[in-house]
């Protein structure tokens, strides 16, 4: 059954039906292991020299399960040189919620949370958080691969990520790194504002509706390093995390604020918060 009546056009039709890979017996494990590296790579080519022949051998022999080789592909170099380093910080939580929960984050809140755990425990930690949460296990349990679930309604999931999903889906044979929009992020505006995103087709027409340009006015900061903003005279929502020790056996304090800040005023302001001791979560147009 079609997930839409304009799936063909929307570029969906491959998930109407049948697109759920699981592994039941040893004649499924290479369906299983193409399958996990088109998901949580996101569609990415994969070299033989860059497959992860280790976690393969382990996953063949029943070692370990389908689950526990998505983590090892989600935590593993090849993963952070494709989607962490260089990234910016909410475009690195986007591709996360949507290789292993197969869903766009519904609000800004679960990215807040998700960068709050990698700056004070890790990628590590932050990819553990999405394949040991119950909705993972509740959906994908340990034996089938994660898939894009949020093109369908479903219980317990919201409706405004059915929309958001277009954001970041662009096509079956689109890869997340050959995108128009590059590496920046997809929803940190409209997460912000709280409000659903346009669908917009997939498609490669420079001048044509569903044309995507590269963003120039969203976050700015990247989780494996900054890269320069372009000149605008709006303002910025800047949102901070503060860190305060109460010093000997006292538990560090933390909490969140948000300035707004004239765009020539960005950079000394940013500058001002790191000397402080602070650390800023996101930069987004206000």
């Amino acid at each position: 059954m079609a997930i839409t009546a304009a799936a063909p056009r929307l570029g969906t039709s491959a998930f109407d039906e049948g697109f759920q890979v699981e592994l039941r017996n040893l004649d499924d494990v290479e369906a299983v292991i193409r399958a996990v590296y088109r998901q949580v790579l996101g569609n990415d080519y994969v070299m033989e020299s860059q497959r992860l022949t280790s976690a393969e051998s382990l996953l063949r022999n029943g070692t370990i399960s389908v689950r526990e080789f998505v983590r090892s592909v989600a935590k593993s170099e090849l993963y952070k040189e494709k989607f962490l380093y260089g990234n910016f910080q909410t475009r690195v939580i986007e591709l996360n919620y949507k290789h292993l929960l197969g869903r766009a984050p519904y609000d800004e809140s679960e990215v807040i949370e998700h960068l709050d755990l990698y700056q004070n425990q890790g990628f590590d930690a932050e990819i553990d958080s999405y394949i040991d949460s119950s909705e993972y296990i509740e959906n994908f349990g340990d034996n089938i691969v994660p898939y894009y679930r949020g093109f369908n309604t479903q219980t317990s999931q919201k409706t405004v990520g059915f929309t958001r999903m277009f954001r970041l889906y662009r096509g079956y044979a689109n890869s997340d790194n050959s995108q128009l929009e590059g590496k920046r992020t997809r929803l940190a505006r409209d997460l912000a504002l709280n409000r659903p995103a346009p669908v917009v087709a997939p498609s490669g027409n420079l001048t044509g509706w569903s044309y995507r340009p590269n963003a120039q006015d969203l976050p700015t900061q990247a989780l494996g390093g900054s890269v320069g903003m372009s000149t605008d005279s709006r303002m910025y929502r800047v949102e901070i995390v503060d860190t305060r020790s109460g010093g000997g056996k006292l538990a560090t304090r933390r909490s969140s604020r948000v300035l707004y800040v004239p765009y020539e005023q960005l950079s000394n302001k940013m500058q001002q918060v790191l000397r402080q001791g602070g650390k800023i979560a996101s930069v987004t147009r206000a």
